[in-house]
């Protein structure tokens, strides 16, 4: 009989057997499900995850790392002195968390502070909101576009093309060609600040472009759920690979949350 012990003891097994993402499929294989599920058009973002980690523990790497840097002042006896990083550069390659090596410092944008953090990745299907797709990584200015290319590859393996909406972080040439040769069409917005988008009139001129447009947003319900109510905003477990099962079952759950309302409303 499982108590509130047992998933705690059993916790590698389940990482070694994959079983959150076998959860989240076997969830999208219920025939009532299916049914539900488009299986041509598709949108794909990501969202950060807060590593459980201080900024106190990002210190510089190599011998010595522990009591180095990061203003890290212990003369006043207390387990958790303050820290003054004023003035300090810190950068992932220069330096790493003591807490958990795989979490990462990331800026989302210009004037927004830096933390600690992984990239979630989830692929939406467009006809019923559902996650159909995670991956979590670590970050970097590609990780976004690599782990898109790496979901929606499976779907993309059939005679007619299908479609991935996404946001302009993803307007990349090389990432668009990457999609047309895997037979993926890319109604991807426009990012022009500065530079040429590669999203031209081949793509924007059909109707589809901006009704995909309007629907890939979605996603954001997903990880908005995903992370206030299922508490992923900021992890609580250390690792990559930790990280990333826990962030994949909380995929599953909202597509449950959701399933009940979506079946009723089917014809």
């Amino acid at each position: 009989m499982w108590d509130h012990s047992s998933f705690s003891k059993n916790r590698d097994r389940l990482l070694d057997g994959d079983i959150a993402a076998k959860f989240l499929a076997a969830v999208l294989a219920q025939p009532r499900v299916k049914r539900l599920l488009s299986s041509e058009h598709f949108s794909v973002d990501g969202t950060l995850i807060e590593a459980w980690a201080s900024m106190k523990s990002f210190k510089p790497k190599g011998p010595g790392g522990d009591d180095a840097g990061g203003g890290d002042d212990r003369r006043d006896g207390s387990r958790n002195a303050a820290a003054d990083f004023k003035g300090e550069k810190r950068a992932n390659a220069t330096h790493a968390s003591t807490t958990d090596s795989d979490a990462m410092l990331y800026r989302k944008g210009p004037g927004m502070e830096a933390r600690l953090c992984f990239i979630g990745h989830g692929l939406m299907e467009n006809r019923s909101g559902l996650i159909v797709g995670t991956r979590l990584t670590r970050v970097s200015g590609h990780a976004e576009r690599l782990a898109a290319l790496d979901l929606i590859a499976p779907h993309g393996d059939r005679p007619r093309a299908v479609t991935l909406g996404a946001d302009k972080g993803y307007d990349a040439k090389d990432f668009v060609m990457e999609l047309r040769e895997l037979n993926v069409r890319a109604p991807i917005a426009q990012n022009s600040s500065g530079r040429r988008s590669a999203i031209d009139r081949r793509t924007t001129r059909h109707r589809g472009y901006a009704l995909s447009q309007r629907v890939r947003k979605r996603i954001e319900e997903a990880f908005g759920w995903i992370k206030t109510i299922a508490g992923q905003a900021r992890t609580r477990l250390r690792g990559v690979e930790r990280v990333r099962w826990s962030f994949t079952l909380a995929a599953a759950a909202y597509n449950l949350i959701r399933l009940p309302k979506l079946i009723e409303a089917a014809p």
